[in-house]
């Protein structure tokens, strides 16, 4: 229970309740690390719901994950507003750390790119909670399996630019069994551009919950760390 895992800070549900786009749903910006048994209570309160209460147990405890303090940002039809809100506070932090390990020599960063928090369109990402809540199922029927866990909602950045690009549904960077087979993903009603973007990444694909089934079932049967062709 005190693994970390990415939190929505603005439940899904609630955001697609209130018409917001896939890509403004799992941007950046919308992401927090937090123990498994705090998600679970958090569950899918809204932030103007829990921050109170969670600033109340731990003070201090919304600066250190760099969420803006002013309560209306808190509110789902200010959503856009906290978004802008929090990147510039992530940008913020990220030039203070690159100023720390330059022990503050920042005329090193002179003609370098600032950190910013790209307002590129994102590929991808959970389309709705029934979409969660089957890649969560898959996940559970995998390790059941015998088989690592896969990462959910996993950012895909450029490896040149390091600008997050894509949000991939359900990944194994490293194979349903570490280091032993080939790194996979599961992308549902994903277009060609991502598929074809997390193909280029090295990822063999599947694009439904069955599909994968009978691949991880012919690793299970073949013992031989690698799918039957």
């Amino acid at each position: 229970m005190s693994r970390l895992e990415v939190h929505h800070i603005f439940p899904r549900a609630r955001l697609y309740e209130a018409s917001y786009a896939r890509a403004e749903v799992n941007a950046l910006a919308n992401f927090c690390f937090l123990t498994k048994d705090t998600n679970l209570a958090i569950s899918d309160r809204r932030p103007e719901d829990y921050f109170p209460t969670i600033e109340a147990a731990h003070p201090g405890a919304l600066r250190s994950q760099w969420i803006p303090e002013d309560p209306a940002l808190w509110r789902i039809e200010n959503y856009r507003d906290f978004m802008e809100a929090r990147k510039d506070l992530l940008a913020d932090a990220a030039n203070a750390c690159l100023a720390s390990l330059l022990h503050d020599e920042t005329s090193l960063l002179d003609g370098a790119r600032a950190a910013r928090i790209t307002d590129r369109v994102l590929l991808g990402g959970i389309a709705s909670e029934d979409e969660a809540s089957e890649l969560e199922a898959l996940n559970d029927w995998v390790v059941e399996q015998g088989f690592a866990r896969g990462e959910m909602a996993l950012d895909h950045v450029d490896p040149e630019t390091g600008e997050q690009r894509a949000i991939l549904d359900l990944v194994w960077p490293n194979g349903v069994q570490a280091e032993l087979t080939e790194p996979v993903a599961v992308l549902l009603g994903e277009s060609a551009e991502l598929i074809s973007m997390a193909s280029a990444a090295g990822l063999r694909c599947f694009t439904s919950p069955g599909e994968f089934k009978s691949y991880v079932k012919r690793l299970s049967m073949s013992g031989a760390g690698m799918a039957a062709e």
